[in-house]
């Protein structure tokens, strides 16, 4: 099955000059969908991981899935204000100002083998600020995996010393 067909791209979301990758399509397709997470857990059994950790929004979507397939836990990291427990925050930089993403301070056992999941890897900054949430909260990320990885904004960049994994690559 030839999954880039399904992801759709949309001009000038959310602001001018950008080409939005849409993964709806995809999802709306269950045996695409179980394929992109087959090949995933597939990537990552040999590994012992522990939890799955994904960011909102999309990441969730993926990281559930892949939780489910390969038996592990899920933890969701979210936007200031969004988890209901006591929190550990990271603020990184985008290219037009900072935003925040939070974990809770108990999601992860010192020591546990973590797999960073999102949607997208573009520039980079979401997953770096999660991987360092990761291990602030005493977790050892083993990888970062992406449905898709924009290479021309080399986003892998600022993750150097994580194995990085996708399923495509634009």
């Amino acid at each position: 099955m030839d999954i880039k067909t399904l992801i759709r791209d949309v001009p000038d979301f959310p602001k001018k000059g950008i080409i939005f990758k849409d993964i709806t399509p995809l999802l709306k397709h269950p045996k695409a969908f179980q394929e992109v997470i087959s090949k995933m857990a597939e990537q990552y059994k040999s590994q012992k991981i522990n939890s799955i950790v994904a960011m909102e929004s999309r990441g969730f979507i993926l990281g559930g899935a892949l939780a489910i397939q390969m038996g592990v836990s899920f933890i969701p990291v979210r936007k200031p204000g969004k988890l209901p427990w006591k929190t550990l925050q990271e603020t990184y930089e985008l290219e037009y100002g900072k935003d925040t993403l939070e974990i809770h301070q108990d999601s992860i056992v010192k020591g546990d083998k973590v797999l960073v999941l999102d949607d997208v890897l573009a520039t980079g900054g979401t997953a770096s600020a999660t991987i360092r949430l990761v291990e602030r909260a005493g977790g050892d990320v083993v990888g970062a995996c992406f449905l898709i990885h924009l290479s021309f904004l080399n986003g892998h960049e600022k993750l150097k010393s994580i194995p990085i994994f996708s399923i495509l690559q634009f």
